[in-house]
């Protein structure tokens, strides 16, 4: 229920963002607007709004959305629906120069600009309001380096701390995922400077070139070699999810595990493992509560976690605060170096997301990261569950995506009718109805295709996990 609800919210929010940016330049410079709907088909909910009775539309397939001005072109596109046709009587000469297609070419390209541009301008809001709260990572400190990979022949080794890759500053965990994909697109070495417990200092050269060719569906540092240091912390219990297999056990916060199945339990991933291997088993736990040693027999229940069948039983981890300043960087930014920062971020996600396309259509990297929208349905919910900045960061990067996306150069996409505008402004003329109806469907013909290899993306990662 909450993927459902969190992907019916990101469509809704994203599509009515973008579709509002449309409505709502179109209205500043003057044109008609006939209807703005959200969604397709059939209307569940209309109503007509303000002086131009603009009809707001609410509809039952949300994948999607569409603002309709008045356009006198119409007329060729509705042939043969006589309902619905175009008709020059049914409006008065005011309102006809108020029509797109009367409107200067610049009027027209500020329309088509307007919804990716409200997609960007979303991210920037996102990506503001985090850095203002403060962004939470994950210290870069290297974990158990995998044997024969590009780190184990860079000479990272576990315990050390990664400051700087290609010269460019590291926080946390996530800035070199980060950054190793951006330098992956350019570069097919790059310089990783760590800092040892002895606070030496070491320059190393990491090849990161598998990650152009490999599966990008792949953790991009599994593919490196490198893992994240995991301290040995005791495994106390923490926060109870209400209605849990772990409250109808009668496990209290505070509690230590010592065992599970008479398995010795050191540390939390050691309670974890036994966990998630004995989905719909009954264990026998014992704990340790005020000094005192108490058996508790728990069935985890079942979940499906990337295809695997594991169990849960619904608590966290107690972290004390030196262990957690160890493990955890808060990063927070003023009002004005969040707004920087932010609009720094969606320009390097936006380039990025172009040239990764680019390679795409080249081959140099995997068509494997088109997703449709099974994997975006299953990331918002993952992203609800995993809390509000979390789904935050996640709307701000598929309004990214969508924004991008319409600005590529496709006919029926905005970046579409924006190559014809350039067109017309070179040209002095506009683009002759026959070229655009042409390429309407070669437009249509190309996201067909991406339609279908999105779905295809999406029923793989489904069946491989």
């Amino acid at each position: 229920m909450l993927t459902v609800l969190a992907f019916l919210f990101t469509l809704g929010l994203l599509v009515t963002v973008h579709e509002y940016g449309h409505f709502q330049v179109a209205k500043w410079c003057g044109i008609k607007v006939l209807k703005f709907s959200i969604g397709f088909g059939k209307p569940l909910w209309s109503k007509r709004i303000g002086v131009d009775q603009t009809e707001l539309v609410i509809a039952t397939i949300p994948l999607g959305g569409f603002v309709k001005m008045l356009d006198e072109r119409d007329i060729g596109e509705l042939e043969g629906n006589t309902e619905n046709q175009f008709d020059k009587n049914d409006y008065s000469e005011d309102d006809l120069s108020r029509a797109f297609n009367r409107q200067s070419v610049f009027k027209r390209i500020a329309v088509v600009l307007a919804g990716p541009f409200a997609n960007l301008l979303l991210a920037i809001i996102l990506y503001w309001f985090l850095f203002i709260m403060g962004v939470v990572g994950i210290r870069p400190i290297l974990g158990l380096v995998i044997e024969n990979s590009p780190a184990i022949n860079a000479r990272l080794q576990e315990g050390d701390m990664i400051r700087k890759i290609n010269g460019q500053d590291v926080a946390t965990w996530q800035d070199v995922t980060w950054i190793l994909l951006k330098e992956s697109l350019n570069h097919d070495y790059v310089e990783v400077e760590t800092l040892n417990n002895k606070n030496e200092m070491s320059l190393h050269s990491l090849n990161i070139s598998n990650l152009k060719t490999e599966n990008s569906n792949k953790d991009v540092l599994s593919l490196i070699g490198l893992t994240v240091y995991q301290p040995e912390i005791p495994a106390v219990i923490g926060d109870i999810v209400k209605n849990s297999a772990a409250e109808k056990a009668l496990l209290l916060s505070g509690d230590r595990i010592l065992s599970v199945n008479h398995v010795l339990v050191r540390i939390w991933e050691d309670f974890v493992q036994e966990i998630r291997l004995h989905p719909l088993s009954s264990l026998e736990v014992v704990v340790l509560r005020d000094s005192k040693r108490i058996v508790l027999n728990i069935q985890p229940e079942q979940v499906v976690e990337n295809g695997k069948k594991i169990g849960r039983i619904g608590v966290s981890l107690k972290v004390d605060k030196a262990s957690y300043d160890k493990i955890f960087v808060t990063k927070r930014y003023s009002v004005i170096d969040a707004f920087l920062k932010s609009t720094e971020k969606t320009w390097e996600i936006s380039i990025f997301s172009l040239k990764m396309l680019v390679k795409m259509v080249t081959g140099e990297t995997s068509w494997k990261g088109i997703s449709g929208p099974a994997t975006i349905a299953s990331y918002a919910g993952q992203s609800a569950n995993m809390g509000l900045k979390v789904f935050i960061g996640f709307l701000a990067m598929i309004s990214i995506s969508i924004g991008v996306l319409n600005l590529l150069p496709i006919p029926v996409l905005d970046g579409g009718h924006l190559m014809y505008y350039m067109v017309e402004i070179f040209t002095g003329k506009p683009t002759p109805q026959i070229i655009m109806n042409f390429g309407q469907k070669i437009g249509l013909s190309l996201l067909g295709f991406l339609m279908i290899l999105a779905f295809y993306n999406d029923i793989n990662r489904l069946i491989t996990g």
